[in-house]
């Protein structure tokens, strides 16, 4: 047996024969050539052929991967437009006298580089996403391209890499899990394997290619990064006792759905669920959450190459609101800064990011992207139960600056005559130790807290959450951080205003009695904890000692 280490993007299980991934390429070759319009028009041929293709590959996915991931290709067909990348192929055919192929992949190779070096990894990502169009067009270009038929059976797919397209057209009816060499969990490629739910470790590194072939033996374990070639029984045994567990657990959950969060001494939670996009509502009502307690609306901003405008943000944002029918949204005002950082930002370097501009300060600081923001929610609360939350407040003043600038757009929309919802509840992150211990003065300028344990704990333990080498010292059940928590929630209550847990501490199963005794109001949770949390919930017993049901 032979133990392979990369990086879990969907924490499932398989066991099952390989499938190695082989692509058809034409080599190209600089060609010179004498009719330069013949070569443009081959060009615009090829083009067309690429967005008619890559329009049903759009099509399948979104039967396969819903409407936002099937977008993915909708992107890739605007990148065939771009005008900086076209300009750059057809200047290099008029100027050089090379055939189209050649220039598409030189073009290619230089802005995938360009990307690959950026030092946004939301953008370094976005190189695999060139490379992708541009051997499409390529192929188009040569009659080439395609793989090798996969088996009608499922296989684990084992590749170099994997574009959007390819994992799209493979379909998950003929795909048990995914391995692959490289690779990077922001990519598209890793996006799509978690929304289809395919098992997948990427990253295992270059060696596994040349050892693997098709009919081996591979285990899979997307929860540990790990893939085991030629497993030993032990491992196989492992591996398929989880995979009776999930089955029974997934059968168990089933029956929850539609129960209420209620302890056995009758005390009712909330339980949320925790999103990045429209597109993971199907997985919160799946899951029967009460609600979506963190919508993290800067990704909206991640996934765009400028600034979202007003009107792209209603969009988002009322579509979230209406396909929750009328259960409760909260959405996040922009965070950014620290670790997720947007070129278009133009943001200064930083020698502590995780202490500087970032969140709500930058919303301060920019009041036109901050005022955007704001107009574009408060016209979709028109359309559902929203709530808006500040990240990073650390003082009163702060607080009060966002009431006024909510009261200002209120004000804009009623002389513009624009409808939006009649109470729209705010409320703000308690993420700093800052917050938690000025909560008492806090909690009557709002409705409602959620407490950012991340955050909290990286603040409160001076340790960096980026930095794995301090995994050792950064203790989220630190006595400091609970006793934090509870401040805030005495204070919460005393002023009639709810508080709610949004950060990983949620899900941890372990704390949930002690967030219950604490009088933590809601836990928000990935989609697929909820129910997970719901079966917690409905075994505890608050009038027997802690831990003695």
């Amino acid at each position: 047996m032979v133990v392979y280490k990369g990086k879990g993007v969907y924490a499932a299980a398989a066991i099952g024969r390989a499938s190695v991934f082989k692509r058809h390429t034409a080599p190209v070759s600089r060609v010179s050539i004498g009719d330069i319009a013949a070569e443009l028009a081959r060009l615009e041929a090829a083009k067309a052929l690429a967005t008619e293709q890559l329009t049903e590959i759009r099509d399948k996915a979104l039967k396969e991967a819903g409407e936002e991931n099937a977008e993915i290709f909708g992107i890739h067909i605007m990148m065939l437009d771009d005008e900086d990348y076209n300009d750059s192929i057809t200047g290099m055919i008029e100027t050089q006298k090379v055939n189209a192929e050649y220039a598409v992949a030189a073009v290619s190779d230089k802005f995938a580089e360009m990307f690959a070096n950026m030092e946004d990894e939301y953008m370094r990502a976005r190189s695999a996403d060139i490379r992708d169009i541009s051997d499409r067009l390529i192929a188009c270009l040569t009659d080439s391209g395609g793989t090798d038929d996969v088996t009608a059976e499922k296989t684990v797919i084992c590749a170099d890499d994997l574009a959007p397209s390819e994992i799209v057209s493979l379909g998950k009816d003929r795909v048990l899990a995914l391995v692959t060499a490289f690779g990077s969990l922001n990519s598209h490629t890793a996006i799509l394997a978690r929304s289809m739910n395919i098992p997948a470790v990427i990253g295992v590194g270059e060696e596994f290619l040349g050892s693997i072939a098709d009919g081996d033996m591979l285990a899979v374990s997307g929860h540990t990064g790990e893939v085991f070639l030629s497993p030993d029984e032990a491992t196989v045994k492992r591996l398929s006792v989880k995979l009776e567990e999930d089955a029974r657990r997934k059968k168990l959950l089933r029956e929850l759905k539609g129960r209420e969060n209620v302890t056995l001494d009758g005390t009712t939670i909330g339980i949320c669920a925790n999103i990045d996009g429209a597109e993971s509502i199907g997985d919160v009502l799946e899951n029967d959450a009460d609600g979506i307690g963190l919508f993290r609306s800067e990704f909206l901003y991640l996934g765009s190459e400028a600034l979202p405008t007003e009107e792209q943000q209603f969009s988002a944002y009322r579509k979230v609101l209406e396909g929750m029918a009328g259960r409760r949204v909260i959405i996040r005002t922009l965070d950014i800064g620290a670790d997720k950082q947007i070129d278009h930002f133009k943001l200064d370097k930083e020698e502590n990011p995780a202490l500087g501009l970032r969140a709500i300060r930058i919303c301060l600081t920019r009041p036109e992207i901050f005022r955007t923001q704001l107009r574009a929610l408060y016209r979709a609360s028109a359309f559902g139960r929203l709530g808006i939350m500040f990240p990073m407040i650390t003082s009163v003043s702060e607080v009060e600056q966002c009431l006024a600038v909510c009261d200002e757009v209120k004000k804009e929309l009623d002389g513009e005559d624009v409808r939006y919802g009649g109470h729209t509840e705010i409320g703000i992150m308690i993420e700093t130790p800052a917050a938690a211990v000025i909560s008492d003065k806090l909690a009557p300028l709002v409705d409602f807290f959620s407490v950012g344990t991340n955050d909290l704990t990286q603040y409160t333990l001076a340790c960096d959450r980026q930095n794995d080498k301090l995994g050792a010292f950064a203790d989220p059940h630190h006595e400091a951080v609970l006793r934090l928590i509870e401040m805030s929630v005495r204070n919460a209550h005393a002023n009639n205003t709810r508080i709610g847990i949004c950060g990983e501490l949620a899900a941890d199963l372990t704390l949930t009695e002690t967030f219950l005794r604490m009088g933590i109001d809601e836990l928000s949770v990935s989609p697929p904890y909820v129910l997970p949390l719901r079966e917690r919930v409905r075994s505890i017993d608050l009038r027997c000692p802690e831990n003695a049901g």
